[in-house]
């Protein structure tokens, strides 16, 4: 690349709030900048274009968002300021009234929010000098997260998620496989699979579930640590755990653990119980502390 070409080079500085699903969706929106000619930078460096991908699973998350998008813009007063993911998503027209905020892109609009940002920078990503090479990637990452599902079905009482993220749907097996091993031709050692309810992947697939996803991925990637997020307790399965014989496989399940009392779930605590006294993995868990504003006005909300 010629020094005029990198100094036509725009710049994005994308800040991730809240969970490993929002972080894999931050890496795929910085490889979709990257491929349009952005250079990826800081998140606290100057930028041509600001993003945050917020959360809204408490009122906390959502005043943190509108500090981050305020302090953006007093740091980059000319930048393109967009604000997405979860808090975007549920709602958009509090956003939209802040000054801050250039453009507000909700979680089912993220594929087009590259060309958003371009189009309000005045530059067509079409135009926006050459794309990144294949292969290319950010310096000295090894781990990556790997969306495999997305959106819940449970709709529990405290939780705003199902609102934000929609319906369950699980991406095929091929289309993982292929993400898996480009990450690993580029370079990342661990890939964190995630999504917002893992352990019902393939429920729309006929014939898929995750045992067979993550025999599929060992079978046909290289992947030298390959890791599972966020797993109710009554998903963890014997057959689950058979795969974890392979040296591969990250010995540690993440487990959401919520009150029992009024929290409308398919699940009790009986599962928690058991699975607490598996000794083959390390069994992480943290409390999932929910909106009370969410609780208060939709604890019998239903689609």
């Amino acid at each position: 690349m010629s020094g005029s070409e990198a100094a036509e080079r725009r710049t994005v500085a994308i800040h991730t709030h809240g969970c490993k699903l929002n972080q894999a969706d931050s890496q795929t929106l910085a490889r979709q900048f990257r491929e349009a000619g952005y250079v990826v930078v800081g998140p606290s460096s100057a930028a041509d274009v600001v993003v945050l991908n917020t959360c809204t699973v408490t009122a906390t998350a959502d005043s943190k968002a509108r500090q981050i998008l305020r302090s953006s813009r007093r740091r980059n007063p000319d930048a393109v300021v967009v604000a997405t993911g979860c808090y975007a998503q549920r709602a958009p027209a509090e956003l939209e009234k802040m000054d801050a905020v250039s453009l507000v892109v909700g979680n089912t609009a993220k594929s087009d929010l590259v060309a958003a940002a371009s189009l309000a920078l005045k530059v067509p990503a079409a135009q926006n000098v050459p794309a990144a090479q294949p292969g290319t990637r950010e310096v000295g990452r090894t781990r990556a997260m790997v969306k495999i599902q997305e959106g819940c079905d449970q709709v529990c009482a405290y939780c705003i998620v199902p609102k934000v993220r929609g319906r369950e749907r699980s991406i095929p097996s091929e289309t993982i496989v292929a993400e898996i091993n480009r990450r690993a031709a580029e370079g990342c050692r661990e890939v964190a699979l995630t999504g917002t309810q893992l352990g019902t992947y393939g429920f729309d697939i006929p014939g898929w579930d995750l045992v067979r996803l993550l025999e599929r991925v060992l079978g046909e990637t290289s992947i030298e640590r390959l890791r599972v997020s966020s797993l109710q307790a009554h998903e963890i399965t014997e057959g689950l755990l058979g795969l974890w014989n392979n040296p591969r496989l990250m010995r540690h399940f993440h487990i959401p653990l919520q009150s029992g009392e009024r929290f409308n779930s398919p699940s009790d605590a009986s599962p928690i119980q058991q699975t607490g006294v598996c000794g083959r993995c390390v069994l992480g868990a943290f409390k999932v502390a929910g909106r009370r504003d969410y609780h208060r006005h939709h604890s019998g909300v239903s689609w």
